[in-house]
């Protein structure tokens, strides 16, 4: 039987509505974040991460943003995935969450273009 939809992710939909259809997936204990195919986003504990590069990073932080860290279950050791939240302002401004939202996207498709070559 499939799971029910869950209310943060239709509102990560909503949210970002405004940069063009998204689609949510859950994975690993979280859900992944896509548009296109392309994964930008993961959402873990009803927090919304964004796919960052080291510019993108620096925004986020700036803006008191925290990074997504997951602790490995074999050995406890911490690892930064390359995801920062989205701001707190964000959350209630679709034009800002799309705006972030945008710029983790170019990043995703700047590291999918990189493994290509």
């Amino acid at each position: 039987m499939a799971k029910p939809p869950d209310p943060f992710h239709e509102f990560v939909i909503e949210l970002l509505g405004p940069m063009g259809p998204v689609s949510i997936r859950r994975m690993f204990g979280g859900a992944g974040v896509f548009r296109d195919g392309l994964m930008f986003g993961l959402i873990v504990d009803d927090t919304l991460f964004l796919k960052t590069d080291a510019a993108l990073r620096a925004e986020l932080e700036a803006e008191g943003c925290a990074p997504f860290i997951w602790v490995r279950p074999s050995d406890g050791a911490e690892v930064d995935m390359g995801y920062v939240s989205l701001p707190a302002d964000a959350l209630d401004e679709p034009d800002a969450a799309s705006a972030w939202g945008r710029k983790a996207f170019e990043v995703a498709l700047a590291a999918k273009q990189k493994k290509r070559k």
